[in-house]
């Protein structure tokens, strides 16, 4: 529970003296900028890093947390005013538009990085302080450090990965940097665990800190407009939180769990199931299913990721003439990746911190919702002249149309379900025995086929769909590429333009690990 202390007269030096030194280094930085004709982003990380080392030894000069969650909150006020008024462009300043101009304004991380100091000051200050320290320090730190390498002397971009920017050379910064901050970290502060990393050896903390740098290096690349500033330290809190004080997630677990989500992602791109997005997205979500839930949590998302991935590999030539109409090809990104599997990485995260055994039951619903929809639509487009209907109106339309349904993809849908509970009925997981295991797969089967028909209400009702002027069709794209190479815009024909298939498959998933959770929670006895 977050807590706020009283405040303590002998904190009050430290306070200002606390605020003087942010406000001394942002004007600085300003200086820099508009006199000497340093880059905004080179002052910006300037600033970064300085914060960042100062709030690392916060904690030696408070005694109470009221005063830092005072300074937090008083730069979060800062960054959002600056934000409507641009007094210091320095905080500003992204990876986009030439000369650093005002009009390219892209970083939010004045705001993330306040946001996020507040929220541990709340949360980790009584006890566990050194988690608060050594994450704040990591992003403060090893985020600079990446930017200032890829901004200067990064030549290799690596492609599909984000918007912004992203090299090598910064990557490759960013965790060595992290490396070796939460390597030294960790001997500096081992007296200070009192849960499950506590006792720990040596080689196993160092692979901790190993494992725990690649996961800040994913999030920096993965991350843009400042969202970097919040999630690293978000992500690093959270895993040291969880396997200090949830004694039932052994450290070695985790690391068993990170090198299996990392084998996976590499094999991912070599198989060209995901590009580099994906297989980011994948791996840092494997980490933290594969790591913290186990066998248990680890295989229903294997069976729907290799099952969803080989089907949707087959059929190609069937499938071809439905490759211009669907959004995304086969290759998934990260937001595939996310709209199919995020509900599932957040369920872990609560269950995590929570151990309610419900949330196991909507994990399954979530994954025998998106293997539903998967299915539905690779097996619908994959059989001989199948006939589809609208949901809404039951109207005959083209197989492949969004919100089109099918006998086919229908019992596709049904069957792809029953697999996600079938493994975990293999895998003899006590809560499916206590629920009873015919009522578990009607129950996770019957919530991915009702999950991928919400899927379809949304595809026929909100979901953008565009008419394509070069081929004459109705397509889910916003562009298409004419012979010569000039890119097209299509024409909105229903739907909302930012209600794309992504956002359709996650109400898909919320609407499958709904169903299980409501279900268990009105019925469940074990």
């Amino acid at each position: 529970m977050p807590t706020l202390q009283a405040p303590l007269p002998q904190d009050v030096p430290a306070f200002f003296l606390t605020i003087s030194l942010v406000l001394f280094f942002v004007i600085l930085a300003e200086l820099l900028t508009r006199r000497f004709s340093v880059k905004t982003l080179v002052a910006r990380k300037i600033v970064h890093l300085t914060i960042g080392v100062a709030i690392f030894f916060l904690p030696g000069y408070f005694q109470s947390n009221f005063y830092p969650a005072l300074t937090a909150f008083l730069l979060l006020l800062l960054g959002s005013l600056n934000l409507k008024f641009v007094w210091f462009r320095s905080l500003l300043a992204g990876h986009g538009g030439p000369d650093d101009k005002p009009e390219a304004i892209k970083s939010y991380g004045s705001i993330y990085f306040p946001l996020i100091l507040l929220l541990q000051v709340l949360f980790l200050w009584e006890s566990h302080r050194w988690i608060l320290q050594l994450s704040m320090l990591v992003m403060g730190v090893g985020d600079s450090l990446a930017g200032l390498v890829g901004s200067s002397v990064g030549k290799k971009h690596i492609e599909h990965l984000t918007k912004s920017p992203k090299t090598i050379e910064g990557s490759v910064t960013m965790f060595l940097s992290s490396f070796i901050l939460l390597a030294v970290g960790f001997t500096l502060f081992s007296g200070n665990f009192s849960g499950g990393l506590a006792g720990k050896p040596l080689m196993l903390l160092l692979a901790l800190a190993l494992l725990l740098a690649l996961v800040a290096t994913g999030v920096e690349a993965m991350l843009s407009h400042g969202l970097d500033n919040f999630f690293i330290p978000a992500s690093i809190s959270y895993f040291l939180y969880v396997l200090e004080v949830n004694q039932t997630i052994p450290p070695e677990q985790f690391l068993v769990g990170g090198l299996c989500a990392l084998l996976l992602a590499m094999f991912s791109i070599k198989v060209k199931f995901l590009d580099n997005s994906g297989a980011t997205a994948l791996f840092l979500m494997g980490t933290t299913i594969f790591g913290m839930g186990g066998m248990t949590w680890t295989v229903p998302l294997l069976t729907f990721y290799i099952l969803s991935s080989i089907l949707s590999k087959l059929g190609k030539k069937r499938k071809a003439k439905f490759d211009l109409v669907f959004e995304k090809g086969s290759q998934r990104d990260a937001g595939q990746v996310y709209a199919n599997g995020g509900i599932a990485w957040i369920l872990m995260i609560v269950f995590s911190l929570t151990n309610d055994p419900a949330i196991f039951f909507a994990y399954l619903g979530t994954l025998a919702a998106v293997q539903a929809d998967t299915w539905a639509t690779e097996i619908g487009t994959m059989w001989p002249n199948p006939k589809a209907w609208l949901v809404t109106t039951f109207k005959e339309v083209p197989v492949g149309t969004s919100g089109g349904v099918s006998v086919p993809g229908t019992s596709g849908a049904f069957i792809g379900s029953l697999f996600i509970c079938a493994s975990s009925v293999l895998m003899n997981v006590g809560w499916i025995n206590s629920f009873g295991v015919v009522q578990s797969l009607l129950l996770i089967g019957f919530s991915g086929l009702l999950a991928s028909l919400v899927d379809s209400f949304f595809g026929a009702t909100v979901q953008a769909q565009y008419f394509d002027p070069i081929r004459e069709k109705v397509t889910e794209r916003t562009h298409s590429v004419a012979p010569d190479g000039v890119l097209v815009e299509n024409k909105l024909l229903k739907g909302i333009p930012f209600v794309n298939n992504d956002l359709v498959n996650t109400f898909c998933a919320i609407s499958g690990s709904a169903l299980a959770y409501l279900v268990i929670e009105n019925l469940r006895t074990f």
